[in-house]
């Protein structure tokens, strides 16, 4: 029920999926000019290894020896069967998961932390900011940070700030600095696009920093490609030669393009997004340029949006609280190769108790939109009797997330 590979066994290259693109990304904008950035526009905030590959067009990227050796701190992560959840829900499904919550920070997110603290480190930069929803993402940031003894400050969401004050700590053990986002409105929920304005105007305001992004732009999803070829590498170990579905909760798509990239080639296997329907991004949005943060200081983004200045209800799933999406998940699904779904609040902690009570784990918020898809669609092929592999990315714990949980079991958690 459980597929692990040794050490040695960590991806040693990125899969690019710009080459498998039906059509080329529109390039970024310049936020004042409105013409394409080149390098040198960009090269204040990131250090110029990042700018290439964010621009990269070969199918392969090689990951240096240093990063390596942290991921092989806890990678390859196992895949995992789901079979107590296939007895409980009686389909003839099989239902598999990535399990990244076996990682220092509890969740997929330093894969890519390592990578950028590496390559801004090799630049000379003594300090990173950067912003955070739930958490995962700064208290990534903030290990990978601490191991190559640098600074970090992050700006966390006010709302999840307030409800998660234990990843706060997390990043403080590590060394970061925490402050609620935005800082100048202190009665203001936050948003990550406003997290990432405050953190983008820190960075740009001081020569010892560059600004760090957990999400959205294709050199992180690069980085998270590590996921989806090792679970490729596992699901043939358990005798499948491929998944039918591939399922990833979406909110910039770091964690659902990692898993579901390195299946792009076959045609064969679905891809489905999933998103929360109080921020229904890639359901609901507008394909377009916008920016990536509120105050307008990054560049734009060809994506589907809601609009850079959207402020998303306080839900519990704070890292899927964006108003844009990854311009590489968002042309995949324009262009049909892609699904994306949408779920309210509710009906998604009653897929993660459900899955809690059968196997065992308390899944992040963020992770148990995954599962619903998950359940959702074991329940179909139970419906049509028909036989299915199901992949989805098992994201993140939720030992820090209590709060939610109780809201949702106390009955005082809003279905939105």
């Amino acid at each position: 029920m459980r597929w692990t590979m040794p050490s040695d066994k960590v991806p040693e290259a990125w899969f690019n999926a710009a080459p498998h693109l039906a059509a080329p990304l529109d390039p970024p904008l310049h936020p004042a000019t409105k013409k394409p950035v080149g390098p040198e526009d960009l090269a204040p905030i990131f250090p110029m290894a990042l700018i290439a590959q964010e621009m990269a067009t070969e199918p392969w990227i090689d990951v240096p020896g240093a990063v390596l050796d942290i991921l092989r701190l806890w990678r390859p992560t196992p895949l995992v069967r789901a079979r107590r959840l296939e007895e409980a829900l009686d389909t003839p499904a099989r239902i598999y998961y990535k399990d990244e919550s076996v990682s220092p920070a509890g969740s997929h997110k330093p894969n890519t932390a390592v990578a950028q603290a590496y390559y801004n480190k090799q630049e000379g930069v003594a300090r990173l900011t950067t912003e955070t929803g739930a958490g995962q993402w700064g208290s990534a940031l903030g290990f990978a940070t601490a191991l190559f003894s640098m600074e970090c400050k992050v700006y966390m969401v006010r709302a999840s700030f307030e409800q998660k004050p234990y990843r706060r700590v997390m990043m403080q053990t590590w060394g970061a600095s925490v402050e609620p986002s935005p800082v100048d409105e202190p009665g203001h929920p936050g948003s990550l696009g406003s997290a990432i304005s405050d953190a983008v105007r820190d960075a740009a305001s001081r020569d010892d920093s560059h600004y760090s992004l957990g999400s959205v732009l294709n050199h992180v999803l690069l980085h998270q490609t590590v996921i989806g070829l090792e679970a490729k590498e596992q699901l043939q170990m358990a005798g499948e030669e491929r998944p039918d579905v591939v399922i990833g909760c979406c909110g910039g798509g770091s964690n659902f393009g990692g898993l579901a990239l390195p299946f792009l080639p076959d045609p064969e296997v679905r891809l489905v997004a999933v998103e929360p329907s109080s921020c229904p991004t890639l359901t609901a949005g507008r394909f377009d340029y916008d920016f990536g943060d509120t105050a307008g200081l990054t560049p734009l983004l060809s994506m589907y949006t809601l609009g850079h200045d959207f402020v998303p209800p306080p839900i519990h799933a704070g890292g899927l609280r964006y108003h844009g999406d990854s311009p590489i998940i968002s042309s995949l699904v324009r262009h049909g190769r892609m699904q994306a779904v949408a779920y309210p609040q509710g009906k998604v902690f009653e897929a993660a108790v459900q899955f809690a009570r059968t196997q065992g784990t308390i899944p992040a918020p963020e992770t148990s939109h995954a599962i619903r898809a998950a359940i959702d669609e074991a329940l179909l092929a139970k419906e049509q009797g028909r036989e299915r592999v199901i992949v989805f990315g098992y994201s993140g714990h939720g030992l820090l997330d209590l709060q939610a949980y109780d809201d949702y079991l106390g009955g005082r958690l809003d279905d939105q």
